[in-house]
């Protein structure tokens, strides 16, 4: 490998690295039901809160509200993914690289 080589090699490992941590530090948000259920998750797919607006909360009907909290947290997911694999194309150039 010539010096070149090795100095494009090491500033797309800096790059890469930068956009794990930056997706490591971003938070998306899901939302069902126009926004009466809301989940926030972190960089590592974990749900950090979950918000309901108070019309949601019926006690005879738990199971609406058991399956909002699933479509919400499926949404937030999903925008975290979108957002990684955003992020991670801008430094891959698009290329399909295993693993990330």
């Amino acid at each position: 490998m010539n010096p070149n080589q090795m100095r494009q090699l090491q500033k797309l490992q800096q790059e890469m690295a930068k956009a794990q941590e930056e997706i490591q530090n971003a938070t998306t948000e899901g939302t069902a039901a126009g926004g009466v259920v809301t989940v926030a998750m972190s960089g590592d797919f974990r749900i950090t809160k979950v918000t309901l607006k108070p019309e949601v909360v019926d006690p005879q009907d738990v199971e609406t509200l058991e399956d909002l909290i699933v479509v919400a947290c499926a949404d937030a997911h999903k925008k975290m993914q979108d957002f990684a694999a955003k992020r991670m194309g801008v430094v891959t150039g698009g290329m399909r690289i295993p693993g990330l």
